[in-house]
């Protein structure tokens, strides 16, 4: 990996590139007197031009949303960029050769040279695809674009190419180039043969290249066309330094700036369902290549809808077995989401390709807007696997889906939605699983947790749960009260984990959500358990916790704790031993007391089997939390 880049060659970059060009590349300018510019924001809805930009001191503000910076930063806000990666994409425009202060750089080795060649390979190789698909040998692409409905200016508008048969026509082109084999067999594009020469890797097939979010071709997609191909039905590129099919979304570079404007994206299973999407006028779809949707597709997702409360995430699956697997699988990570996540499930099992086919384009359209919550679509799943004609098993599907209705963050969806789920079960008593629903609920928020499945019928999936513990108020703000003993505690706990993580390793990763009582802090323990736990133990353990904060907020706070003096001078296993212990006896305390209050409320004549339940779980509890008193540290 290359390091951080020269300062000096970072300079030279927002110098050699004038901010005026690169904005309008986006919006319109015109004179706005004094030398500047002035324009309609691209960051918010404005009717009159706000937004003005300053050529000769390189900035640009807008006076009605507060957005400003210099060249780097409208880039990273407008394309959702990492500052290197929008050095790196300028540097590359103004033809500036960038330095890394880790081991230097030196053209055609590891770092941002390496990067360059392979990117460059990439874009000639897409090039001399696109020329192929004009050539008699690819009638056959054509005819399987057209019998899918996709003309010519649609092939061009997605740069949808043909390789041709040939061992070596690709490798011969490149080399042609200046492309070394060995840059060759590195970008994936070639590969060894038995002779030891390099042939083409893709050959005979129809190529969609894979752009990262940039608009960078980082590898591509084939589909077999001959039934002589013994290969797979779709043959992707392996994996390289610039293509991770775990990290790229086929389309992002279309749909990245409809989805940030619109926050929405939907999510289909393949190329000619995006190209069908967008040619249907859907232009936030977008699909994985070759791997199931992931946590890193979730990332940059949420870079693009930026964690605003009414984005949504829409997915689309075929009506049969497998897809419906699929989209419980999506619902697994339904939490990961700071949007709301919808599916759209396919009439007669068609693709949106073949659905844009028999109906046409209106019908896509139609299919993502008849969408229905993703959480509709799980609950329904859970009660089908249960027996409803008896009272045992409408209970145990209560028990497994009301959680489900309790993580409905909307008061008002959350009521309606656990009187839907009384007519699924059957129950006439609608007051009852509304109640129910509201205790889950309740009790998720008083803990900052989340409601968990209960009892029968949950086996080994995944709780469905309230989500992530997200503060709603600034770090530092009343949310916090550094008077509190428990936020004190949980604050200097938090801070080892950060800065002395071995200290309180492996106990600390053991530690629930709802043992943190600020909401803050919460969601700074989530972040370290996102990044892999404070047992990781790696160099860049803090980079990944940063980079793991669902938002600027937690963020913000994950740095605070990371450089705050932790309160003693002596940092210790026994000074982290406290932590650990204060910390988990006041939630060990904590439930002890609203475990008397079920029983007080419960009284001697509730059900024998309830009350021996509840009492066996307060001696247990009591018990811990006398050898936590008695052993310190050692009792954990």
């Amino acid at each position: 990996m290359a390091g951080r880049i020269n300062d000096d060659d970072v300079k030279a970059v927002r110098d050699a590139v004038p901010i005026d060009a690169v904005v309008s590349e986006y919006l319109q300018l015109r004179n706005a007197g004094g030398g500047n510019l002035k324009g309609l924001c691209p960051f918010h809805d404005e009717k009159s031009p706000s937004f003005q930009v300053s050529p000769s001191k390189g900035l640009y503000h807008c006076f009605g949303c507060q957005a400003g910076g210099d060249t780097l930063d409208f880039i990273m806000k407008i394309d959702h960029l990492s500052f290197s990666e929008a050095v790196e994409r300028l540097a590359g425009q103004a033809g500036i050769t960038l330095r890394y202060e880790e081991g230097g750089y030196t053209a055609g080795t590891s770092g941002r040279g390496e990067r360059i060649r392979l990117v460059e390979a990439h874009k000639a190789a897409a090039t001399f695809y696109v020329d192929q698909l004009d050539s008699p040998e690819a009638e056959i692409g054509r005819k399987f674009l057209a019998e899918r409905g996709f003309d010519q200016a649609a092939a061009a508008h997605f740069s949808v190419g043909y390789s041709p048969a040939g061992w070596d026509h690709l490798t011969r082109f490149l080399r042609g180039k200046g492309f070394s084999d060995k840059e060759l067999i590195t970008s994936g594009l070639a590969q060894d043969s038995r002779s030891g020469k390099p042939i083409d890797r893709f050959r005979g097939r129809l190529m969609w290249p894979i752009r990262d979010i940039t608009g960078e071709v980082v590898g591509f997609g084939a589909r077999k066309l001959r039934d002589d191909d013994n290969g797979p039905k779709y043959l992707n590129t392996p994996e390289t330094a610039i293509y991770k099919k775990s990290q790229v979304l086929y389309g992002i570079d279309l749909a990245k700036k409809e989805i940030a404007k619109t926050s929405r994206a939907v999510v289909v299973e393949g190329y000619t369902d995006v190209m069908a999407c967008h040619m249907a006028g859907v232009t936030t779809a977008i699909a994985t290549c070759g791997t199931a949707f992931g946590g890193d597709h979730i990332k940059i997702l949420r870079r693009l809808l930026m964690d605003n409360a009414t984005a949504e995430v829409i997915f689309t699956f075929d009506g049969d077995a497998a897809g419906q697997k699929a989209a419980l699988r999506a619902f697994e990570d339904d939490q990961k989401f700071a949007a709301e996540t919808s599916i759209a499930i396919t009439p007669g099992g068609m693709d949106p390709c073949d659905l844009r086919l028999a109906q046409g384009d209106a019908a896509v359209a139609s299919l993502v807007e008849t969408r229905t919550p993703l959480f509709e679509f799980a609950l329904r799943h859970i009660v089908s696997r249960h027996n409803l004609e008896n009272p045992a098993g409408r209970a145990a599907a209560l028990d497994e889906a009301a959680p489900v209705v309790a993580h409905i963050k909307n008061i008002a969806i959350q009521h309606e939605s656990a009187v839907q789920l009384a007519g699924m079960l059957g129950i006439r008593d609608e007051a009852f699983v509304v109640k129910r629903v509201a205790q889950l609920a309740r009790w998720a928020r008083d803990r900052g947790g989340q409601p968990q499945q209960q009892g029968r019928g949950g086996g080994g999936r995944p709780s469905y749960d309230a989500g992530p513990a997200q503060p709603e108020r600034p770090a530092g703000g009343p949310a916090l009260n550094l008077r509190s003993p428990a936020h004190r505690t949980e604050r200097e706990l938090l801070k080892l984990a950060l800065q002395r993580p071995s200290l309180v390793s492996p106990a600390f990763d053991a530690y629930g959500m709802d043992e943190f009582t600020a909401p803050p802090y919460a969601a700074v323990r989530q972040a370290i358990l996102d990044a892999g736990g404070a047992s990781l133990g790696t160099e860049d353990y803090l980079a990944k916790v940063r980079e793991a904060a669902p938002n600027d907020t937690v963020r913000a706070l994950v740095t605070e704790l990371a450089v705050e003096a932790i309160h003693t001078k002596t940092v210790d296993e026994i000074y982290a031993g406290v932590q650990l212990v204060q910390v988990r006896l006041r939630a060990v305390d904590r439930r002890v007391h609203e475990i008397q209050g079920t029983m007080s409320r419960l009284g001697p004549q509730a059900p024998p089997e309830q009350l021996a339940a509840v009492q066996e779980e307060l001696w247990v509890l009591q018990q811990y939390g006398r050898r936590l008193r008695n052993r310190g540290a050692e009792g954990l």
